[in-house]
């Protein structure tokens, strides 16, 4: 699914008014509680951030290495 600003928009909306039902992407979604309002808020930015990275070419690479230049065991 495709995030939009105008999903997180109307996540905000609805936080700000209280309400816990949201229309999003065609269908209408129900929340507990607000703070499940907010957490999905959150991941709908962060998603929206990785989807402009991606379209930017600026994806950073998932590997890490570790290197250790210290003692070895004796």
């Amino acid at each position: 699914m495709a995030v939009t600003q105008s999903d997180i928009d109307s996540l905000n909306a609805a936080i700000a008014s209280g309400t816990r039902q949201v229309t999003l992407g065609g269908q209408s979604v129900t929340y507990q509680t607000t703070e499940s309002l907010i957490k999905a808020r959150d991941n709908l930015k962060q998603e929206l951030v990785n989807q402009q990275a991606v379209a930017g070419g600026a994806v950073r690479s998932k590997r890490s290495m570790l290197y250790y230049v210290g003692r070895g065991y004796d």
